[in-house]
C-alpha cells in the first residue's frame, strides 16, 4: 500500500515506523504537520491507501480525516485521552500501560480502535521508555492495524471498535495536561522513590521546575544513589557532569539542567548540571566511582565495566546519546583500561536505550568558541575511534540495544563486529547537520557496505532499519525481544564467541588486515581527509553547520517538510 506518515516531528518513533513499513514494501512517504494546507497538499500529492500518524502535537484538519482513513498512535491504553498520557502513567506509578491505534475523528483520542498492545512500565524516564517499550508497543500496533485495514479493503469484515468506557477492557479515561503544579517537588517532604516518578515523568520535556540558590531550573534526568546521604534538598556532589543532592531517606543525581528562561533574556536548553551551575557546583566535592565499581552499585556513572570469563563488557550511558569531548575522553580512558584485562572478546555499548549519536551539539552551542570546540569534540570522538580500531588482540563487538546515528554510528562500526537489536533505528549519515563527517567512516564504511551504498547512505539520510542494515552488512547480527532480551543475548553470543576454536585465527588474521590496511592508506591519511573537510565546516562563515546547528539546540521548528523525507527509495534486498 501506499503509506503517508504525518508527524509533528521525524522522532524517533516515527523513523521506526518508516522502517518498519518500507521493510515490508508498503510505498512510505513523510509529511511533517507544519500546517493544515501543508498537510492538504501533501495528501493530494502523495494519493495515500492509508495514513498513519505516529506522534501529532496538533489535529489533522477534518476535510483530511473524513475523505481518508487516518490512524492516530496514542500512547496510552484503551479510553486513555489527552496530551500527558506518558507523564501520568510514570508519576503515577502505573506497572503497565498501553499503545492504542484508533481512528481521527472530531473529538480527539475518541475515535474507533483498530489495535491496542499493552507493554510493563520499566522504572525509567519517559523518553527512555518511550523509545523502548512504548515504540515496541506502537510499531506492534500499527502493524496489526495496517494488516486489519487492508484486510478489509480486501473485504474481511473487520470493523474498528468504537470506544465504549462500558467495556471491561476500556480502562483509560481523560487526563489533563500535566502542569508544573503537579510536579513540584518538596524536597522537605518526598522521598526518593516520589522525586524519581516526578523527575521521570517530565524526562525529556518538560523537566521539572525547581528552585536552586535563588535561581529556577528545568530538572532533566535523574539516576538514584545508594550511599550518599544529607539535609533534604542539600546538594551533596558532583560526578560525571552530574550533582547529587539530598532527598528525605536518600539521594538523586541529577544529570541535566536547563536554566528558566528570563523575559527578554536568552533561549535556553539542557547542559549537564555541572556546566549550568558553575561556581555552585565547582564548590562540590567530587566523588568519582570506576566503571567496575560502578557495576555492582545503584549509583549515577556514565560508564560501567564488568567481565564474565573471558569477556569484558563496558556500558555507557550518555543522557540524548550526545558524548561531548570531556566525555568521549573519559569512554577512551576507560577502554584502554578494559584492553589491558585479560579478555579476548570486549563489547561495547548500554543495556538499553542510545548507543550514540556523535558529538555534544548543545555542549558546542554553548561554549565560548562553538567551532573551536566543534573541532575539540571531532579529535576526541576520532581518538577513540582510533583505538577501537587499532585493538589487536582482543575481538571487539558493538552492542546496539538502541539507536545510533551519525558519528555515533561510525563509532559502532569501528569494532570488528556489530550485533543489532531489531528494534534499533540507525542513521548512517552527517549531512543533514551540515557536515562531511570523521570518525574515521570514509575507511570503515566502504569496507563494510562497498563504496556505492556507503555513498547512498551518507548522501539519502534515511533512517536504516535492522533487517536493512543486515541486508546491507552495515551490521553482523541481529536479535529480537526487549533491551533485557538483547542484553542476554548477547552475553550468550560473545561467550561462544570467546570460547570459539576459531578465536585465534581470528585475532591472527586481524592483525595481518589492519597492517595489510595501513600499508595500502594510513589511517591517519583518512583522518587527515576527513578533518580537512570538518574544520571547513566548523570555521568557515558560508557553512550551513553553525546555522543547521542552532536550529537543533534551540528547536526551531522547519518551516517545511525536508524533501528527503518526501520519496521513498528501494529496499536492498538480498
Amino acid at each position: 500500500m501506499r503509506i503517508l506518515l504525518i508527524a509533528s516531528a521525524f522522532n524517533s518513533l516515527t523513523q521506526r515506523v518508516h522502517t518498519e513499513l518500507r521493510d515490508r514494501g508498503h510505498v512510505v512517504g513523510v509529511e511533517l504537520a507544519l500546517g493544515d494546507e501543508q498537510v492538504r497538499d501533501a495528501v493530494a500529492g502523495f494519493g495515500p491507501d492509508l495514513i498513519v500518524a505516529p506522534m501529532l502535537t496538533r489535529a489533522i484538519p477534518e476535510d483530511v480525516w473524513t475523505r481518508h482513513t487516518v490512524l492516530i498512535v496514542h500512547p496510552g491504553p484503551k479510553g486513555d485521552r489527552g496530551p500527558s498520557s506518558l507523564d501520568w502513567a510514570i508519576h503515577e506509578g502505573a506497572e503497565e500501560w498501553g499503545v492504542t491505534v484508533l481512528q481521527a475523528v472530531e473529538e480527539m483520542d475518541a475515535g474507533p480502535i483498530w489495535a491496542s498492545v499493552p507493554f510493563y512500565v520499566k522504572p525509567c524516564g519517559k523518553s527512555e521508555l518511550y523509545r523502548n517499550e512504548v515504540a515496541g508497543a506502537a510499531v506492534e500496533a500499527v502493524l496489526l492495524a495496517v494488516e486489519r485495514f487492508a484486510g478489509a479493503r480486501a473485504g474481511s469484515g473487520f470493523e474498528p471498535e468504537p470506544l465504549d468506557y462500558a467495556r471491561p477492557d476500556v480502562r483509560g479515561c481523560l487526563r489533563p495536561y500535566h502542569k508544573q503544579a503537579s510536579r513540584r517537588i518538596d524536597w522537605a517532604f518526598d522521598d526518593t522513590a516520589t522525586v524519581l516518578r516526578k523527575l521521570r515523568s517530565a524526562d525529556s520535556q518538560p523537566g521539572v521546575l525547581d528552585e536552586l540558590h535563588g535561581r529556577e531550573y528545568f530538572l532533566h534526568g535523574c539516576h538514584s544513589e545508594d550511599r550518599l546521604r544529607g539535609e533534604p534538598g542539600e546538594l551533596l556532589a558532583r560526578r560525571d557532569g552530574a550533582v547529587c543532592r539530598a532527598t528525605t531517606d536518600g539521594a538523586v543525581w541529577l544529570t541535566q539542567l536547563r536554566a528558566r528562561r528570563t523575559p527578554g533574556g536568552p533561549v535556553t536548553f539542557k547542559l549537564p548540571a555541572v556546566q549550568v551551575l558553575g561556581p555552585v557546583a565547582e564548590a562540590l566535592p567530587e566523588v568519582p566511582v570506576s566503571a567496575a565499581e560502578a557495576a555492582g552499585r545503584d549509583t549515577w556513572s556514565e560508564l560501567r565495566y564488568r567481565e564474565e570469563g573471558s569477556v569484558g563488557f563496558l556500558e555507557f550511558t550518555f543522557p540524548s546519546g550526545a558524548m561531548s569531548t570531556e566525555q568521549c575522553r573519559r569512554l577512551l580512558a576507560a577502554y584502554q583500561e578494559a584492553c589491558a584485562r585479560p579478555t579476548s572478546v570486549l563489547v561495547l555499548g548500554p543495556a538499553r536505550d542510545f548507543f550514540s549519536n556523535g558529538i555534544h551539539l548543545n555542549v558546542i552551542e554553548a561554549a565560548a568558541d562553538p567551532a573551536v570546540e566543534s573541532w575539540e569534540n571531532i579529535n576526541a570522538m576520532d581518538d577513540l575511534v582510533h583505538a577501537i580500531l587499532t585493538t589487536t588482540d582482543k575481538i571487539t563487538v558493538s552492542a546496539l540495544a538502541g539507536n545510533a546515528a551519525a558519528g555515533g554510528l561510525m563509532l559502532a562500526i569501528a569494532a570488528d563486529e556489530v550485533w543489532c537489536r531489531d528494534a534499533a533505528v540507525l542513521n548512517p549519515h552527517y549531512r543533514l547537520m551540515g557536515l562531511y563527517g570523521s570518525e574515521y567512516w570514509t575507511y570503515s564504511l566502504p569496507r563494510r557496505v562497498g563504496a556505492e551504498q556507503a555513498q547512498r547512505l551518507t548522501t539519502e539520510a534515511l533512517p536504516v532499519g535492522a533487517w536493512e542494515a543486515r541486508a546491507l552488512g552495515l551490521v553482523d547480527r541481529t536479535s529480537g525481544g526487549s533491551a533485557a532480551d538483547f542484553r542476554a543475548w548477547t552475553r550468550w553470543t560473545a561467550a561462544g564467541l570467546a570460547t570459539s576454536p576459531e578465536l585465534a585465527g581470528r585475532l591472527l588474521e586481524k592483525k595481518h588486515r589492519r597492517a595489510a590496511d595501513e600499508e595500502a592508506k594510513p589511517l591517519a591519511a583518512y583522518r587527515e581527509e576527513e578533518l580537512t573537510q570538518m574544520r571547513r565546516n566548523f570555521f568557515e562563515p558560508d557553512e550551513p553547520y553553525r546555522q543547521l546547528r542552532q536550529a537543533f539546540v534551540h528547536k526551531v521548528c522547519p518551516s517545511c517538510t525536508p524533501e528527503h523525507l518526501r520519496g521513498d527509495r528501494e529496499l536492498v534486498r538480498s
